[in-house]
């Protein structure tokens, strides 16, 4: 049955307004006020890495790791010494998942060659003397290979001349690893954060 406004017209079913009068038909709910929109906080921009540097315990940590990986396998001495700086930076980079760029990968490999030059110069110590010790035994004095050993360097200014080259090559060539390893790095993308 069809309604009717005051007004005599008659509306259709649902009508909200009167198409005549225009009175309210219908008690209408006024909608809720949307809030505000809140303040969105402002983003922190990331973490930012550490300084590669002997302030960083993780890179102190990894580089002693390294050194020491490339005093036990010796051998080729300057391959190791080579690999020591370049698994520093991987793993340095693995670790954090920053990516690191040439100049830092120097001084990560430079690092690194710090410490692998007193863990080498021990570890080459106690090796020459086992062999010269062995060189005096009787039954090796016959033995050109021992006997070649008795050549070694044995005044200060000889052995200073050594450890000079043995630091200068372990250094070197850490760093050099320490910058393929971040040249080589640099053509993956990154997994996040800046590089340091």
């Amino acid at each position: 049955m069809p309604e009717f406004c005051s007004c005599g017209a008659q509306l259709p079913p649902d009508a909200v307004f009167c198409h005549k009068c225009g009175k309210p038909q219908k008690e209408l709910v006024e909608a809720e006020p949307l809030p505000p929109p809140t303040a969105m906080p402002p983003l922190e921009p990331p973490p930012q890495p550490a300084a590669l540097d002997f302030r960083n315990p993780l890179a102190l940590k990894i580089a002693l790791l390294a050194a020491m990986g490339a005093t036990a396998i010796f051998f080729p001495p300057y391959i190791n010494w080579l690999a020591a700086g370049y698994f520093a930076v991987f793993l340095y980079r693995r670790r954090t998942g920053y990516p690191v760029n040439v100049v830092s990968g120097v001084r990560l490999g430079w690092i690194t060659g710090l410490f692998t030059f007193p863990l080498t110069t021990a570890f080459y110590a106690a090796m020459f003397y086992v062999i010269s010790a062995a060189a005096e035994m009787p039954q090796f004095h016959s033995d050109p290979r021992f006997q070649m050993l008795r050549n070694l360097p044995r005044t200060p200014s000889e052995i200073a001349g050594l450890l000079l080259q043995l630091f200068i090559l372990t250094t070197c060539l850490s760093m050099a690893g320490g910058a393929l390893a971040a040249k080589l790095g640099q053509a993956r993308p990154p997994r996040g954060g800046s590089s340091v």
